[in-house]
């Protein structure tokens, strides 16, 4: 009888050890574990100890609990078939860890501390290409095809493709907080743009004829490159 009281005295102790020496789950990362190698994921509470692995199958990862940053570049359409490139900077989070990892299986590292470099933020890119700027690219191609690039209004494209990717993205555990959608049309698109603003503008005051004129001999224009002449070799002597 008194050897199992100590079996079991020590039996408590090397379970009150290992509870102790633990790493716990911190409170800037979403930490989670798998008993059968991913196929099911447990989501550790802020302060809660993460299990004790006794198998190859049990480990843990951790996701960022904090906003993270992405960009992208791509060439796109407009109304009428015009080309433009664009440039898209945006700010989101993870707000189901669980979801997100499943459709981005390769992020994190198995039982690494949160502070690890293989957590780092700029380490989720591959996970931003994959899950959020195709549904960008794919989602603001369509609406593109619909928008003047001359009448482009960014801060309200911005507003109706933030909520637009959001509907979509929120089935993959994470939104966009804001974004940033800036065109950049080819140089006669640009030229083509200012001069149409600038026929708008003769317009309004009654210049309709005069500005476009204007217009037709700035279209006509020949374009001047002017280069200074090098001096020569015995000149600089």
């Amino acid at each position: 009888m008194k050897s199992i009281r100590i079996i079991a005295l020590a039996l408590a102790a090397i379970a009150a050890f290992l509870t102790g020496c633990a790493d716990r789950a911190f409170s800037n990362v979403q930490t989670l574990y798998t008993k059968d190698c991913g196929v099911n994921w447990q989501l550790i509470k802020v302060g809660e100890p993460i299990p004790y692995k006794q198998f190859k199958c049990e480990y843990h990862v951790t996701v960022p609990d904090y906003p993270l940053q992405g960009d992208t570049r791509f060439k796109t359409m407009f109304k009428g078939r015009v080309l433009a490139e664009v440039e898209v900077a945006y700010d989101y989070s993870i707000f189901d860890a669980i979801v997100f990892v499943g459709e981005a299986k390769y992020i994190g590292k198995a039982n690494t501390d949160a502070t690890d470099k293989s957590n780092a933020s700029g380490l989720y890119e591959a996970a931003e290409n994959a899950v959020i700027d195709k549904r960008i690219r794919d989602i603001a191609a369509d609406m593109l095809l619909k928008e003047d690039i001359v009448d482009f209004s960014q801060a309200e494209f911005e507003d109706k493709l933030l909520a637009a990717v959001n509907e979509v993205l929120k089935s993959k555990g994470v939104k966009l907080n804001f974004l940033s959608f800036v065109p950049i049309p080819e140089e006669q698109t640009r030229l083509a743009i200012d001069m149409l603003t600038a026929y708008k503008v003769y317009e309004s005051r009654g210049l309709a004829e005069f500005g476009q004129k204007l217009a037709i001999a700035k279209a006509g224009a020949a374009r001047i490159t002017l280069t200074a002449p090098q001096p020569k070799a015995d000149e600089k002597k």
